[in-house]
């Protein structure tokens, strides 16, 4: 069975940290590049941002370039999401999914995890 797995989350004051992790399962996680999306309250979801197979090119949206940082561990087929300087502005669900290859922005997987829900408090 194809997992996607997101934990991690948490209520946290405005500046302070939070590292999520996605764990997929059922699939071969090396063949894919992976990506963060959220969905804050009376949004639509927004690309947070995304790693190839290999690791190699990354990719962030404005909002949370210099304080966000991806990451995967192949060998543990995690990828991580570390928070730093966390604003309000950035309390929403997050959710990994796989993406396509030619485009690190767009979901390949159909299905979505349970997300895992960030609270940044003023």
């Amino acid at each position: 069975q194809v997992q996607l797995v997101e934990s991690g989350g948490g209520l946290v004051q405005a500046g302070g940290s939070l590292r999520l992790s996605c764990a997929g399962s059922g699939f071969a996680f090396t063949n894919y590049g992976f990506a963060w999306f959220r969905r804050a309250p009376e949004k639509e979801r927004e690309f947070v941002a995304s790693i190839s197979w290999d690791g190699g090119t990354t990719k962030y949206a404005d909002s949370v370039k210099g304080r966000f940082t991806i990451f995967r561990n192949n060998a543990e087929n995690t990828v991580y999401l570390a928070m730093n300087s966390l604003k309000p502005e950035d309390t929403a669900v997050y959710y990994c999914n796989t993406v396509y290859a030619t485009n690190l922005e767009k979901p390949f997987f159909t299905f979505w995890g349970q997300g895992t829900q960030v609270t940044v408090s003023s």
